[in-house]
């Protein structure tokens, strides 16, 4: 069957063409009975408004349409900071199209192609690894282009990101604070830019107090539950395990919270609690946590989260707002914003170093440095 068009619901409503297209278009004017006659043709025939005709008889180029780009949808910062846009562009009557890369370039390149073939308006961009020179001939063609949660190598466009080598330190201080000198990292690729800068935050923390860091206590490159779980696993089993734990993003996150949940016991299934009942010398040692992102349910832990805890929705909707203003027209200078983060305390980071026949103490630290 063809696609019903306006010629056919002015027919079936016995109104003109020129009625229909008020009544489609909203436009003030047309008697109640007559808008409902119109309407109730509309939704008997299935009848859908052409956008990109629309469009092209008002003489505009655009498709009311923008591509969003991202790492991973399964991830919940990317999952609200996507509906932060798509609410930013509902309200100017856009539609989002959003593609995951799973942070690979050659998905990235599939996925943007995807979106400059169907003409989207802008673009925002959060970008894997390695050079974006292959935007620009998108962007001299006059698709606006703003990246959010990572700059873009070998591209000068609008970029929203936040502080995350600022956070990473604070979240690390604030293990140190509590008396704990040995602090394992785990991270996710180190070749991503938010991994690199939150790593360099926890040296950053450990070098202001006169600490390097132990290889051994390490992890980089830990992209799923399952590799978080067996990274603690393998912390624990070291001779000297840490005390405390930086973990670089929620998903690390999570699966760190797991392994902590684990019956078996291999992982310290009440490793959070602090409790010290007659199987205690049995588990491993509980350890200090510090996330960074937020998560829903961080609160209802127990203990509760620690986290270095970013805006997703502030990155999105800065990130939206950027590119809608290229769209209509902006030519002003790129804009590179950094939002800050924070340190919400919950206990789950403020349990305090000790070993076993050991009480629980602070050990003096050199000062930091300011």
């Amino acid at each position: 069957m063809k696609r019903p068009t306006m010629k056919d619901v002015a027919e079936a409503a016995g109104v003109s063409l020129m009625t229909v297209s008020r009544v489609v278009s909203h436009t003030p004017g047309v008697s109640p009975d007559t808008v409902a006659k119109v309407e109730q043709a509309v939704r008997r025939l299935g009848y859908q408004r052409n956008v990109n005709a629309r469009n092209l008889r008002q003489k505009r180029l655009g498709t009311s349409t923008i591509g969003l780009v991202v790492d991973d949808l399964a991830n919940p910062f990317y999952a609200l900071m996507a509906r932060s846009i798509e609410d930013e562009a509902h309200r100017r009557g856009c539609v989002v199209l959003v593609g995951s890369t799973n942070n690979e370039p050659r998905r990235e390149r599939e996925v943007i192609a995807a979106f400059t073939a169907r003409q989207v308006d802008g673009l925002i961009v959060v970008p894997t690894i390695g050079s974006h020179g292959f935007l620009r001939s998108a962007m001299e063609a006059g698709t606006p282009v703003v990246c959010v949660d990572r700059p873009a190598e070998d591209l000068d466009v609008d970029t929203v990101t936040v502080d995350n080598r600022d956070g990473a330190r604070h979240a690390v201080t604030h293990l140190l604070g509590h008396g704990h000198t040995r602090i394992a990292y785990l991270g996710d690729r180190y070749d991503i830019w938010t991994q690199r800068e939150r790593y360099a935050g926890y040296l950053d923390a450990l070098s202001a107090h006169g600490l390097s860091a132990d290889p051994a206590l390490v992890r980089h490159g830990l992209r799923s539950h399952p590799e978080a779980r067996f990274a603690l696993a393998d912390l624990r089993a070291l001779a000297d395990p840490p005390t405390a734990l930086f973990s670089s993003n929620d998903l690390i996150t999570l699966g760190v919270l797991d392994a902590m949940d684990d019956p078996d016991g291999s992982d310290g299934s009440d490793g959070l609690d602090g409790s010290d009942g007659p199987r205690a010398a049995a588990r491993p040692l509980p350890m200090a946590i510090v996330g960074f992102d937020d998560l829903p349910l961080a609160k209802r832990l127990d203990p509760p989260l620690t986290v270095v805890s970013q805006d997703p929705v502030a990155v999105g909707s800065t990130a939206a707002s950027l590119l809608f203003s290229r769209i209509a027209g902006d030519r002003s200078a790129p804009r590179k914003v950094i939002l800050l983060t924070r340190l919400v305390e919950r206990r789950s980071g403020e349990r305090t170093a000790h070993r076993p026949g050991r009480p629980a103490h602070r050990p003096e630290l050199p000062a930091a440095s300011s």
